[in-house]
C-alpha cells in the first residue's frame, strides 16, 4: 500500500472514547487485544522491548478505560517509517471508528515528524476501508509486499 499525501476529513471517535499518545498500556491489556484480533500474545519482557524500540505508539480507550485500539511506529528517522500492531477490539461497537482514528492520527504524526519517509504497514482486512479513505492503494501497479514471520512453529 502506498499513501498519497492528501488529507482526509478528521474521523471522530464515539463519545467517551479517548485516543492517547504515549499512554503506557499494560502488557495484559495489549495481549487481550492481540488475542481478540487473532494474534498470539507476547511476554511482558517482549512488550517492554517492543515499546522501547518504537518511536511512539497510540492507544484508544473506551468509556470504561479499557484498551480497544493500538498502533505503534518505528523509523530509521531518514527514509522509512513502519506502522505495527494496528489492532482494534472486534467486540467493540466502535471498531471501525477506532481503526480509522488510529490510522488518521498515526499518519498525521508521521507527516509532521517524518514527512520524507515512505510508510509501510501490515494491517488486518478490517483496516482496508480506513486505509483507502486516507489514500493508501492496495498493490499499486501490481506491486506486492512480502513478509517473513520469525516466530517458531
Amino acid at each position: 500500500m502506498i499513501p498519497f499525501r492528501s488529507q482526509s476529513p478528521s474521523l471522530r471517535l464515539r463519545e467517551g472514547y479517548a485516543l492517547l499518545h504515549q499512554h503506557d498500556p499494560e502488557p495484559a491489556g495489549l495481549n487481550r487485544l492481540l488475542v481478540a484480533c487473532g494474534d498470539p500474545p507476547r511476554s511482558p519482557e517482549r512488550w517492554q522491548r517492543v515499546l522501547a524500540c518504537s518511536a511512539w505508539h497510540l492507544v484508544v480507550l473506551n468509556p470504561h478505560s479499557h484498551l480497544v485500539g493500538f498502533v505503534r511506529a518505528t523509523s530509521d528517522q531518514a527514509l522509512n517509517a513502519n506502522l505495527w500492531d494496528l489492532v482494534a477490539d472486534p467486540a467493540d461497537p466502535g471498531r471501525d471508528e477506532v481503526i480509522g482514528a488510529l490510522v488518521q492520527a498515526a499518519l498525521a504524526r508521521l507527516r509532521r515528524e517524518l514527512s520524507g519517509c515512505s510508510i509501510s504497514l501490515s494491517a488486518p482486512p478490517e483496516a482496508l476501508k480506513a486505509l483507502t479513505r486516507v489514500g493508501f492503494v492496495v498493490d499499486p501497479g501490481g506491486i506486492r509486499a512480502m513478509g517473513l514471520d520469525l516466530r517458531p512453529d
